[in-house]
This record gives C-alpha cells, structure tokens and sequence, in this order.
C-alpha cells in the first residue's frame, strides 16, 4: 500500500490492565491508566519522535492511549486527535474478565490450531462485541480518510496491541497465516513501542 503520508505506529504505555492481566475496551468498567514505567516509556519515545519531525497525532480515546497521546503531544508541542476507530477491540461480555479466559470463547471448549482459532475471530464477534472484521473496516476508513485528508505529513498513530497488529496486517496485506505467525511469536507491538509503517 503506497501512502501519501509517513505513519508511525505506537501502542500506549504499561497500564494497569497490562500489569493485572485483565481485558478493558470501551465502555470502560475499570480506569486503566499507565502506571509510572508506563509514563516513563512515553517520555523516552517522545525524545525519539523528536528527531522525525511529527506533524500530527491521532489516538484511540480510550484512558490508556489518551494519556499517552497527552504526554506525547504535550512533550512535541502537538494537540492530539482523538478517534473513536483507533479503539480497543470491542471485546462485549469479557470487558473487565480476566485475560486468560477471554480467548477460550473460540476454542469452544475444543484443542483447535491458532490458525484455526484467529480464522473464527475474524467472523465470530465476542458476544456484544465485534469480530476482527469489523476492526479492520474501521482502521480502513481512518486511514483512507487521513491519506485524503493530508499529503507529506509525519503522523503518529495511538493505539493498542491488537488493532495495531490488524493494522500492519492491513498495510503490508498480510495473509491469515502470517498474521497469526506474528502473535504466536511475540512479534506484536510491544507497550511503549514505536514503529514506523513502511510503504
């Protein structure tokens, strides 16, 4: 995919829903806000982003990323844009569970392969939720509008671990397999993590 803008993917800062190990979107049951290394990881990639001359910030208006895009665009004097596609996936009924039980709802109980169980997420939406189709169409029309929008722009995106990992997917079109290669080698954006989409 040729872009008319450079992006730069960043997932937000260590929160509490990555040090309890539970499951938040929106609406939001509990306040995950970045803890102090959470901050800290910000601070220290903000001084990156520095050097690329950033022009804008788009983020998910979720807590966790809304204070990263803050501490971020206060430190390179930019006011973030906050979009409500950039979000969480909409994970229904597990928002708020534990993480480890979150994942089971696809296997329905059975030992099926990753690529079999990734295969259902992008149909089978978490009940009162959405699936990983759903996600992609609304990271598609962000970024189909912000390529109509701007020309030559610097532009960070905010968000979190999966949505950023079905955005590369989308980018670099990758097929099922690969997309499943990445997360079960670890491979996804890493909190506090700043990576830049290639065209």
């Amino acid at each position: 995919m040729k872009f008319k803008n450079t992006y730069y993917l960043l997932r937000h800062g260590e929160s509490l829903k990555n040090v309890k190990g539970f499951e938040s979107c929106w609406p939001e049951k509990i306040r995950v806000f970045l803890t102090p290394k959470g901050r800290k990881e910000i601070k220290k990639v903000a001084e990156i982003a520095k050097k690329e001359r950033i022009d804008l910030i788009f983020s998910s208006d979720i807590l966790r990323t809304k204070q990263t895009a803050e501490i971020l665009g206060k430190i390179l004097g930019i006011k973030p844009k906050f979009d409500k596609r950039l979000r969480e996936i909409n994970i229904g009924i597990f928002n708020g569970q534990a993480a480890k039980d979150y994942g089971k709802f696809w296997n329905e109980g059975k030992n099926i392969s990753p690529i079999e169980h990734y295969q259902r997420r992008f149909i089978i939406p978490a009940p009162e939720g959405e699936n990983y189709t759903d996600v992609e169409k609304r990271l598609s029309s962000f970024i189909k509008e912000t390529e109509k929008r701007y020309r030559g722009k610097n532009i960070i995106i905010v968000s979190h671990s999966r949505p950023l990992t079905l955005f590369e997917k989308i980018v670099y079109n990758y097929p099922l397999k690969k997309f499943v290669e990445v997360i079960t080698n670890k491979k996804e954006i890493d909190t506090g993590e700043l990576r830049k989409l290639g065209n």
